[in-house]
Formats: structure tokens, sequence, C-alpha cells
């Protein structure tokens, strides 16, 4: 397996053995010709990995490519949320004490490279820490109390690294890439505990009041005692057997730390955190659709130096896509040149790539419920009215804010959709799923991969019924039983 470094500064990584490639970020993220590669893995060292930076856009397409990063976007996303740091770390609490007892002064900093530190004593709690972690460069404060405990953990750049460390770490680092492998980290009547975890000020809830209440109803005949959790009860989380995920999912939200502390705690769930952070970024998920031949509208990655050359190659009018948007927020359209140059200079403040997408007008888009790689219901959602969406949220009547849908049998939608939709969850692996797809002269183009999907009583539910509801328990249920 080709071994590839990406930096912000390749000169600074010229130690390296002959057979492992440092390429920049830049190069990674916009050289074509990597998007084709196969059999390739990728370390990312850059300085920055916060969300939507180069650093974490770098890790989120190597995952699309098939490239295997180091560290994935899961990793990043854990080391920034204090409360998934604390569950992780909860787990070496013990050597964490161990391996302070001796020090004493009140504060402590410990700098992590590749899985090691400059002092031999600190080796299996540096160790620890990555194999958790999979981040090259960390450093953890500790603060003293009644014991110590982890004030903040955070990735660090390699002009980070004071001078006297730099000969360990190239020394560490020669070592580490020189490695094959690079591993990674009630009493009643029911059997088991299920949390669905709803937001009651959610703005787009996933399942209305009847839906929910007919998977509460469906759930309780298949053994499960089920409780609505809110945000506010991550803590309680570990009490459960199973999680399902009804409040909308973003990297950034509570839903998402929900599902990362189950998979921590191995309780069964739906959606996992490896699908809420691929479907919650369309740079992501294009990248994905493209290097898995599944056919799409044309769609280009926009970024600072190629605003112009998208503009020549996505004919106006075009659809902007924010990265991470959801449910139509964060999706515009550019009808003139002078509309589209301020839309993506607007959107590339707070990502540096955005997605650019051939405008591809339809009456309504095929939605096909996929679970765990099979199609379970079937949808048509119409545009809202007046409108070019299914949702439009400045509509005045709230009525209108969205279009009508129906539902039918799957043997009687077209064969390519259902295999469009099929192979496209099948990038995201096990895990519900709700495929978009537009028809355009017979043929099937995917729109976008969604995970937690709409299940509305009176919409997804209108032709299979009851079925729609027990599918997923039996899903939910079969993880429990497999653990």
């Amino acid at each position: 397996m080709n071994k590839y470094i990406v930096v912000d500064n390749p000169k600074s990584w010229k130690f390296l053995a002959e057979n492992i490639q440092v390429v920049s970020a830049q190069e990674y993220l916009t050289n074509a010709d990597f998007a084709s590669q196969k059999n390739l893995r990728v370390f990312n060292l850059c300085k920055d990995y916060s969300y939507q930076s180069k650093g974490y856009y770098v890790s989120l397409l190597a995952e699309a490519r098939g490239h295997s990063p180091i560290p994935n976007s899961k990793n990043l996303v854990d080391l920034r949320a204090p409360k998934l740091v604390k569950v992780i770390s909860e787990e070496f609490e013990d050597l964490i004490q161990q391996s302070l007892k001796s020090i004493k002064s009140r504060e402590f900093v410990l700098s992590i490279y590749f899985g090691q530190n400059v002092a031999q004593k600190y080796k299996e709690l540096s160790a620890t820490f990555f194999k958790n972690f999979q981040i090259p460069f960390l450093r953890v404060k500790f603060n003293f109390t009644h014991k110590w405990n982890i004030q903040h953990i955070r990735a660090i750049a390699y002009a980070e690294i004071p001078q006297e460390h730099k000969t360990s770490v190239e020394q560490f680092a020669l070592q580490y890439f020189a490695k094959k492998r690079y591993d990674t980290a009630k009493p009643s009547k029911f059997l088991y505990d299920l949390a669905i975890l709803v937001n009651e000020n959610d703005p787009a809830p996933p399942s209305n009041a009847k839906a929910l209440k007919k998977f509460i109803d469906i759930a309780e005949k298949n053994n499960f005692y089920v409780e609505m959790v809110s945000p506010k009860d991550l803590s309680r989380l570990s009490a459960f057997d199973a999680l399902f995920i009804r409040q909308s999912t973003e990297v950034n939200n509570e839903a998402y730390a929900f599902a990362r502390k189950a998979q921590q705690e191995n309780i069964a769930i739906i959606d996992y955190p490896d699908a809420i952070l691929k479907c919650c970024n369309k740079v992501f998920m294009a990248e994905a659709l493209q290097n898995a031949h599944i056919a799409s509208p044309k769609t280009k990655i926009v970024h600072q130096e190629n605003i112009q050359q998208v503009l020549e190659e996505i004919k106006l009018p075009c659809v902007l896509k924010s990265p991470d948007s959801t449910f139509s927020f964060g999706v515009k359209k550019a009808q003139t040149k002078t509309e589209y140059l301020d839309l993506v200079k607007e959107m590339l403040k707070t990502s540096d790539l955005i997605i650019a997408q051939e405008f591809t007008p339809s009456d309504y888009d095929w939605r096909i419920g996929i679970l765990d790689g099979k199609p379970f219901y079937a949808c048509r959602y119409y545009m809202a009215k007046g409108h070019w969406q299914i949702y439009n949220w400045a509509a005045e009547d709230k009525e209108d804010q969205d279009g009508n849908a129906d539902c039918l049998a799957i043997e009687n939608v077209p064969q390519n959709i259902i295999d469009a939709a099929v192979k496209s969850a099948k990038i995201m692996g096990l895990g519900l799923y709700g495929i978009d797809i537009k028809e355009v002269n017979g043929q099937p183009l995917v729109i976008e991969i969604n995970d937690n999907p709409n299940i509305d009583f009176g919409v997804e539910d209108a032709y299979y019924g009851d079925e729609v509801y027990q599918q997923i328990i039996k899903a939910l249920l079969k993880r429990v039983e497999e653990k």
C-alpha cells in the first residue's frame, strides 16, 4: 500500500524514507489524480484540523476516496467535544492516575508524537491516548484537584514542537511509518431498554408526534422498554441497550455526541456516528459518489483558487451548497455571474470548500428508504409551491413551506432508481438512509444521501403502514442481540 503524508509544508519532512511520499494539503485536495488512486493510505499532518478547514477536508476526502486516513474525520470531531474526550478517557482513568502520581506540581503537559513521549516513563499513557484519538501530534494538559483531570486536549502543528524535541520526533516518525499496521480504538417484562433521542426545539424534526408514538408502541411489542430522551440526557445514555436518533443530525450538535458515546459504549444504534459525519458533508458525498461511479448532477468542489474555472464548467443557473447543509438550509441557487460570485465569496468564509452543482429542475424527487442495504419504502416528494426545492423556508404561509408527497410500492418504482439508491447507500455502510434521486430523461441522478431520514406518520408509511416502523425496530433488536 502506497503511503502519502499530507502536510502544509512538505519541506519540513524531507528526512523521511523514500517510499513515503509527502504532498501539500492543497495538492491532495485539488489534484484530480488523487481521486482515482487506489491502494493508498493517507497520513494527515496538517497544522489545523478544525471543522471545514483544509486539514479536516484532507481526512474527509481521503475517506471518500478509500484512502484509509489517519486521523479520520471521526477522530477530529471527537477531539473538539469535551464530553466525548471525557467519555473516552474514562476508560483509562486508572492509567492516568498511576502515570502521573509522582508529579509534584498541580499542572502537567504531556506532548505525544506518533504515540510516544520523549520521556520513557510516559510511554504507556502516550500510546493509550494515541490509540484512542489517533492524532499524530497531541498535547494534553492536566490539572490536579483531588486527582488528575484532563483540562484540555488538542492537536498541535509541527511548528509548535519544541526544537529540543525535534530529533526525537523525527525518530518516532521513522519508527511509526515503518510499521505495517496502524491500529485504531431491566427488571421488568421488557428485555431491553431503548432511548429515542428527540429535541423539542428541532426546526425540522425527522419524525412527527404520531410517528414517534408508533415507534414506541411497536418497540414495546418487541420487548423494548422505551424512553424519550433529550439532548441534556447524554450522561444517562449508558443505562440503555439501544439508541434511536430522531433529532436532526449535524456534526456539531448533540446527536453526534449521542451516537459517538453509544458507539464507545457498545450500545446498539441507528444511526452510526460515521454516517452522520459523512452524510452531513456535501464535499464528502460529492467525492464518494464520483469515486463509486454513481451518476449525479455535474458537481465541482469550489475553493478560493478555482472559483472562475468552476463557473465556466458548471453553467448558470447552478446550485451552491454549504458542506453541512440539511433540509435545504445552506443551499442556494445562483442565476447570474454576480450572484454566483457573491454567494461563493460568502460561503467560503465559513468553509474552505463548498459544492457547485448543475441545476436539474424536476417536478419531484424520489426518496428511497434504505435500511441495512435493503429498500423498505419509496416516496415522491414534490417541489414546494412556486419554488425549485422541496422545502421553501422563506414561504410566508407555513403550509407552503414544503410540497406534497406520495408513497408507493417498491415494486412500482423503476428498477434503475432502486438500483441507484441501493448502490449509493452502500457507500455509507449499514444503517438507515434516505436516498434522494432525480429522474432525468429516464435516468437516475443521485442528489443526496441522507442519514436519519424522515419517517413521518401519513407520509413515508402511507403505503406499507406499520411495517416501516417494524423493520427499524427489528434492525435495532438485531443489533442488540448481536452484542
